[in-house]
């Protein structure tokens, strides 16, 4: 096998799992094809069956391979599935909004600690007026965060800070414009619906299945842009497959058709690496990637940001890059700080560990 894992470069079991996962995209483990066995894989490579079933386990999580009994660990993707016969829309049992999902809140003492610090610390620059993309020390925060933690490799001028997730959906309207046509998930988040009706853009409901947004329905779509949740869609809960993400990404390839992808919540996944996601995973500078604070830290602070493709940088630049930014440059310095010092990831990591407790009760 031509697997090299540096041991020097931890952890080691994610060396093995991105190489195993290019070799399935890239055909060379197809469909129904069986994998190594976790203790070959493991004396060739000289390393523990415990790091090999870690990677397997972490495969298994975003729908590349299966476990089956007695027979080991068979691959599930096909990089071809999608845009064929009709698959059937089930009929879908709608979380009610009273179970939509709770997190331990981020502690308030954290929180308090770290606003003493950034009033004493930044006093001078705290009466300034933020840049309009967003202050430099959090948008550099952000970046690292997202290298570190999503796999996302990006520059600090390609993220947009704006107060909450439906103001920045305004701006992409105004940046993409009014000729597209946006596909949204049905059913949805109501606001995401209700801001497209306002902003008086022509939009479509594309029905959703188990896995994501229905093939069929994607590939007649008169749309160019999708607007997905492919972590969990609210109030389905419906992640998407391995298989459908990549469907999604070969929609996108034909010229002049967009995603972007909401990846909210995304961050409180049970597995012990952070989903994938649809930026990272294309290659045709096309995806806008979103996220918020307001389920890491607080609703109330209405924070959110948007991650820019390096092809939409100019053009936001110079169609928006006159409007002021709208979140107050203390709560900013506050974000910055709480991802800069590891208090955000520590709470993320404590929260994700104590839903896997909880799981392995149940």
């Amino acid at each position: 096998m031509k697997y090299i894992v540096d041991k020097n470069n931890r952890p080691v079991y994610l060396q093995i799992y991105k190489q195993i996962r290019q070799d399935i995209i890239d055909g060379l483990y197809p469909f129904g094809t069986k994998l190594p066995s976790i203790r070959l894989l493991g004396d060739e490579l000289s390393v523990s069956t415990v790091t090999v079933d870690h990677a397997y386990a972490l495969l298994c999580d975003e729908g590349y391979i299966e476990s089956k009994e007695r027979s080991g660990f068979i691959v599930i993707f096909r990089k071809s599935d999608g845009f064929a016969a009709s698959a059937e829309t089930h009929t879908m049992h709608i979380i009610a909004s009273q179970n939509y999902h709770t997190y331990p809140e981020f502690p308030f003492s954290v929180l308090g600690k770290t606003m003493r610090k950034v009033l004493s610390d930044y006093a001078d620059v705290l009466r300034e007026r933020s840049p309009n993309a967003g202050c430099t020390e959090l948008r550099e925060a952000i970046k690292n965060y997202l290298t570190r933690n999503r796999g996302m490799s990006v520059e600090s001028n390609q993220i947009i800070i704006g107060s909450g997730a439906e103001y920045l959906y305004g701006l992409i309207i105004a940046m993409l414009g009014r000729k597209h046509v946006y596909g949204i998930e049905s059913p949805s988040y109501k606001k995401i619906e209700q801001i497209y009706r306002a902003a008086e853009v022509t939009y479509e409901l594309l029905p959703l299945t188990h896995d994501g947004i229905d093939s069929t329905a994607l590939s007649m779509t008169k749309a160019s842009v999708i607007h997905t949740t492919p972590y969990r869609s609210f109030p389905t809960g419906i992640t998407a497959s391995a298989n459908k993400r990549h469907e999604y990404i070969r929609w996108s390839s034909q010229k002049n058709r967009y995603i972007i992808e909401d990846d909210f919540e995304s961050e409180f996944s049970v597995s012990t690496k952070a989903e994938e996601t649809l930026f990272s995973l294309s290659e045709y500078n096309n995806v806008i990637y979103m996220n918020t604070f307001s389920k890491t830290i607080s609703p109330a602070l209405r924070v959110a940001y948007m991650v820019l493709p390096v092809t939409l940088v100019n053009e936001f630049e110079n169609k928006l890059g006159f409007y002021s930014c709208t979140v107050p440059t203390f709560e900013q310095y506050v974000l910055a700080e709480l991802i800069n010092s590891g208090d955000f990831e520590r709470h993320i990591n404590r929260v994700r560990r104590n839903k896997r407790k909880l799981l392995q009760l149940l």
